[in-house]
């Protein structure tokens, strides 16, 4: 038998004995009056002997987890962890009882109790708890890692024997944040991105809002969904890949400022800023274009930065980034001409295909119908890489997306004009914000043309029909909203997990979810 199961058996064994003594080794509540981290900064050493007396009256009630224990006899010290931090506590058995004690001598790391005493110093000058009574509320029976903590004469703490094993963190999350402090503080730092994000939209006047998770035609983004079918009706629904076309069909119900935070599914491939399963947070405005959504962008961003750091600077990977607005703004093909000395609105497609093969810059042979789309393929091979503090990089090829307004410099004369020429790239009001090399949000001017956007829509499923993988399926029901009457209109996406990510200087999007998408074990 392994060592892990021994230590297993043992744990069941102590299980047993501790009901043999009367006691329920899992009790249904306990009633916990402090914080171990209030009482660690809140303490005060009493003046005199009166006054230390008395302070024994003074009873706190704490539960934790057993990080350590040193037993002594006929005294113990042990640690206990809550959700704030650990604390020393001392048990005397002349104090508690003989059962009690007995009881205390079968716990192990791991065990979670509850202790009611008074705090004081130790001789060695920590701060502990003094035990009248304690509790044992849950019994382990699965051991954890032991991790052993060094702290150097410089005060840095050096980790023994650590939970390291990065799948196994993964796949046991739950002891991940239990014995690796920095997990959880990640954790928590996520809750307040995401909490400054809210208010910073609230304070402009957006509500909140909920939308289909299963749908019917998924839409608002080129992707492959997740597919599954309802029983009762028969019917086959997808996964959303997107909200925004249910945000904007608000819009035209007379919502003029929406957000929601989602949870959204793309049945793609799993690497290091890629996850099935991702949250987003998308807002729709009226009567505003993509210069509004940059400049809340930035706001947003920049607010999250300064919940987590204090400040608009922050390490990731050791680089410096600072998100303080205002953000570099760049045409996509001003970037490919800083880049490459090349400008693609003079060159014939085939003339950037050739540049694209002689400097060895990959593409899908599929996308040479479409000079925007190799106008795109180009700048994402060629310019990306660069982009390593705030930017936004503006004005894409109307291929890239049906969901986009022209620029507003064309007239309807010059775009009927540019359609029948396939040499003619048509650009729209759209921008993708960059930090660290990533793309971390999508927005644009939202197309309210309802003839354009079924146009776009047909020569989307056009595309499809050619061998396109991605593309946005045809969804009638919202070209009826949009001829309903959709205002002027800007909307955003952004990218929760990789802001969390730069934020807390995570390399990957698995360590700020909670419960990342695993391949079962065989």
């Amino acid at each position: 038998m392994s060592e892990q199961n021994e230590l297993v058996k043992r744990r069941l064994e102590e299980l047993e004995e501790i009901k043999k003594l009367g006691v329920n080794p899992y009790p249904h509540r306990y009633d916990v009056t402090h914080k171990a981290d209030d009482l660690l900064k809140n303490f005060t050493d009493p003046a005199d002997d009166e006054e230390k007396e008395l302070r024994k009256n003074d009873i706190v009630s704490v539960a934790g987890r057993i990080s350590a224990i040193r037993r002594m006899g006929k005294a113990t010290f042990c640690h206990i962890k809550d959700d704030t931090n650990r604390i020393q506590v001392y048990v005397k058995k002349d104090e508690v009882g003989e059962t009690s004690y007995a009881i205390l001598k079968m716990l192990d790391i791991g065990d979670i109790i509850g202790i009611k005493g008074f705090v004081f110093r130790t001789k060695t000058g920590e701060v502990s708890i003094h035990s009248v009574s304690f509790e044992l509320l849950t019994k382990s029976i699965h051991p954890l890692p032991v991790v052993k903590e060094e702290v150097t004469e410089t005060g840095e703490k050096i980790i023994h024997d650590a939970f390291a094993d990065v799948e196994l963190r993964y796949r046991q999350r739950y002891i991940d944040l239990i014995v690796n402090e920095n997990v959880k503080e990640t954790f928590i730092n996520r809750t307040k991105i995401i909490r400054s994000m809210r208010t910073t939209l609230e304070g402009y006047g957006f509500i909140e809002v909920e939308t289909p998770t299963l749908q019917s035609i998924y839409g608002g983004a080129n992707a492959k969904p997740f597919i599954t079918h309802h029983n009762a009706l028969d019917i086959q629904l997808y996964l959303r890949i997107s909200n925004e076309l249910y945000l904007k069909r608000l819009i035209v119900g007379g919502f003029n400022r929406v957000y929601e935070f989602v949870k959204d599914f793309r049945n793609e491939g799993i690497d290091r800023t890629h996850n099935p399963e991702f949250t987003q947070v998308e807002w729709y405005q009226a009567y505003g274009d993509y210069t509004d959504s940059m400049n809340m962008f930035e706001e947003v961003v920049e607010s999250a930065c300064i919940a987590v750091h204090g400040s608009t600077k922050f390490d990731y990977q050791g680089t410096e980034i600072d998100v303080a607005r205002p953000w570099k703004r760049l045409k996509m093909v001003d970037a490919i001409k800083e880049k490459a000395g090349i400008d693609v609105l003079s060159m014939k497609k085939d003339e950037i295909l050739m540049y694209m093969k002689q400097n060895n810059v990959e593409f899908d042979p599929k996308i040479s119908h479409s000079k925007g789309l190799v106008i795109a393929t180009l700048f994402e091979e060629l310019c990306e890489e660069d982009l390593v503090q705030p930017t936004f990089v503006l004005d894409h090829p109307i291929d890239t997306t049906p969901l986009c307004k022209p620029l507003r410099e064309y007239s309807l004369a010059q775009l009927e004009e540019m359609k029948n020429d396939p040499e003619q790239v048509i650009f729209v009001e759209r921008f993708e914000p960059y930090i660290n090399k990533w793309e971390v949000g999508n927005a644009y001017t939202e197309l309210n043309d309802p003839i354009l956007q079924r146009q776009l829509f047909e020569n989307q499923v056009e595309r499809g029909r050619g061998g396109e993988e991605e593309t946005h399926p045809f969804d009638d029901d919202f070209v009826k909203a949009i001829e309903v009457g959709m205002p002027p209109t800007t909307g955003v996406g952004l990218g929760v997990d990789r802001i969390v990510m730069l934020l807390t200087n995570s390399a990957t999007i698995r360590d700020v979810l909670l419960f990342p998408l695993m391949k079962p074990l065989s």
